[in-house]
């Protein structure tokens, strides 16, 4: 009676339990990953770096160089870094005196561009280099070759399925060529046998998947190399043009030339700004948008455009961003002769969400005292878009549209110290040479504004006025970053890639037709897969009952009568049973559990 078997017999390993030397080559390369050497590398420099460089480019080392790389990549997401925000490094070095310095010398305000990090991401990309290119020739080898032959013993592979059939031969190997090219098998004839490979995609999914990491790392690196990137706070009627000395901070890669900044320009028409009046979520943006005239090049046309938060304006490779907001107060400042010396709309910097800001006034020219003589002037500000009132609490605003807005002022007089040569920050006022303006009980000389109202300077000194004109300002962040296109072509590369690395799987399928001793033609199957091809003897079982309807069972021989009674008993229960069953007859492997 002809017999299948299609349970998978594998090692403690999960490997099919059969040696190289009862399979041959019917059980070599099912995968294109490097075999490693049990003996130890030959002494001398050159073994020793044969078995460094093995350890190198194996997967394990490169999978341990990809988790150390994200592992290194948390700090520069935890840590202020000079590269984003030089202020903030230095804030948490005061604030943290103990850690800073050791910081410091780890480069934990330098992630990406530390030594440490360099050298992982500089190991792991040789690493990835030399394991693709090796797995790359011998796939490409494997794709020009045939499969392999069938071994000469089918019943030791871990699916196998026989019968019999009255079909000659090559009847049921043409039957079975064409079966298995219907199904997308590799074919060919050999012998007695027809050898059919499947599964190929699953090896070049491995290989895209870490030719795409190669993409990425490149992108990264170009990336960091040519990158641009500055902030610009403009007024509401202000402008921009994309040169280098038109930024407020600017930074950029080691590689960047600065004769490469687009060519562009764009103006701050006006700033939209709506938000939730009730409920738990008041205070909250719905609208939040600069409307912004821009051109490209020196004599391009006059385009318009609204930048959101999560909508740039892109020109010439560059995006501006949307980065922030707040109230630019417009006030004029007159000497005692009531002689205009100074009228703006100075930027203040919000300190909360509800925009309560702070900043500085700094009259630096064009101001005389009372005697003739140069003076300068300085305001410590405060502003409120919504004043809660007097006595009402602390001056803080309490939302962030203009519904109730209030300027406290403060007044100095004297240096300001901007002739030193030292920098200093347009937002805060340096007092350490400035005398206080005093009031009549002596005490500072400070006001709360609305809007039209003016403090007057004593001793005829002259007076501040809080106009009307209440402006907005927006901060843009405009940045040139090459090779995100393909880094995210090599991040859907990679997902691809493991996909397929994960979920094809590669098996291969041999069918023997041969007549046997009583010239019958006896057919073999048996498959062969890697240790997780889980579903090869549920395939085989399907091949095979295919290959089965072209080519069926052929009757099993009647056994001699040994009486007419026996006979006719025997006939008549042969005519009960059915002798072409539907299905192939079951043989058990050799070896296979019961």
């Amino acid at each position: 009676m002809s017999k299948t078997d299609t349970t998978p017999q594998t090692d403690a390993a999960g490997a099919p339990s059969e040696s190289a030397d009862d399979l041959g080559a019917a059980g070599a390369q099912l995968s294109t990953a490097p075999q490693e050497e049990v003996k130890l590398p030959s002494l001398g420099v050159v073994g020793w770096v044969r078995w460094f460089w093995r350890q190198l480019t194996s997967m394990r080392v490169a999978l341990i160089l990809l988790f150390l790389l994200s592992l290194g990549a948390i700090p520069g997401s935890l840590i202020p870094q000079n590269s984003v925000d030089e202020l903030k490094v230095q804030d948490f070095k005061a604030a943290h005196s103990t850690l800073a310095p050791l910081y410091d010398k780890l480069q934990l305000f330098d992630v990406y561009s530390s030594v440490w990090f360099s050298a992982i991401y500089i190991l792991l990309f040789v690493s990835l280099i030399g394991c693709i290119v090796p797995r790359t020739w011998q796939f490409v080898g494997q794709l020009r070759s045939r499969p392999p032959g069938a071994p000469k013993r089918l019943t030791r592979l871990p699916a196998y399925a026989t019968w019999r059939t009255e079909a000659e031969p090559e009847q049921v190997r043409e039957a079975a060529l064409t079966m298995l090219k219907e199904r997308r098998f590799r074919t060919h004839a050999e012998g007695d046998a027809v050898a059919a490979e499947k599964g190929y995609l699953r090896e070049a999914g491995n290989l895209a998947f870490h030719v795409a990491l190669i993409v990425l790392l490149i992108a990264f690196a170009a990336g960091q190399l040519f990158k641009s990137e500055g902030q610009k706070l403009v007024v509401e009627g202000d402008g921009f043009s994309n040169t280098l000395t038109q930024y407020d901070n600017f930074k950029s890669g080691s590689l960047f030339d600065t004769q490469n900044l687009a060519p562009f320009s764009f103006k701050l028409d006006k700033f939209e700004g709506t938000y939730e009046e009730t409920g738990p979520q008041r205070g909250t943006p719905r609208t939040y948008r600069a409307n912004v005239s821009y051109s490209e090049g020196a004599d391009g046309a006059e385009k318009k455009k609204g930048i959101e938060s999560n909508k740039p304006l892109e020109v010439d490779g560059s995006k501006v961003y949307l980065i922030g907001h707040g109230y630019a107060p417009t006030v004029t400042v007159r000497d005692g002769r009531g002689k205009v010396v100074y009228k703006a709309s100075v930027p203040l910097l919000p300190i909360d969400s509800n925009v309560t800001s702070t900043g500085a006034i700094k009259v630096l020219d064009g101001y005389k005292d009372k005697n003739g003589k140069d003076e300068q002037l300085g305001f410590n500000a405060f502003f409120v878009p919504t004043f809660a009132g007097t006595g009402k609490g602390q001056m803080f605003s309490q939302f962030p549209a203009l519904k109730y807005p209030v300027l406290a002022l403060s007044a100095y007089h004297g240096s300001l110290g901007v002739d030193s040569g030292l920098p200093q920050n347009v937002y805060q006022l340096d007092t350490k040479k400035m005398e206080k303006f005093k009031d009549s009980k002596g005490q500072l000389l400070k006001d709360r504004l609305r809007p039209g109202e003016t403090l007057k300077l004593p001793n005829g000194a002259g007076s501040i006025t809080f106009e009307k004109d209440i402006k907005q300002w927006a901060t843009f962040q405009i940045s040139q970053q090459p090779g995100t296109g393909w880094a995210l072509s090599g991040a859907v590369a990679a997902i691809l890639g493991l996909a397929g690395s994960l979920f094809i799987q590669r098996r291969r399928v041999w069918v023997r037709a041969r007549t046997g001793d009583d010239g019958v033609t006896v057919v073999e199957m048996a498959g062969l897969g890697r240790s997780e091809s889980a579903k090869l003897p549920e395939e085989l079982s399907e091949l095979a009952a295919h290959l089965h309807e072209r080519a069926p069972s052929a009757p099993e021989p009647e056994p001699e009568a040994k009486d007419s009674k026996d006979s006719e008993g025997s006939e008549n229960s042969t005519d009960s049973k059915d002798s072409t069953p539907d299905n192939p007859p079951v043989v058990p492997a050799e070896g296979a559990e019961k």
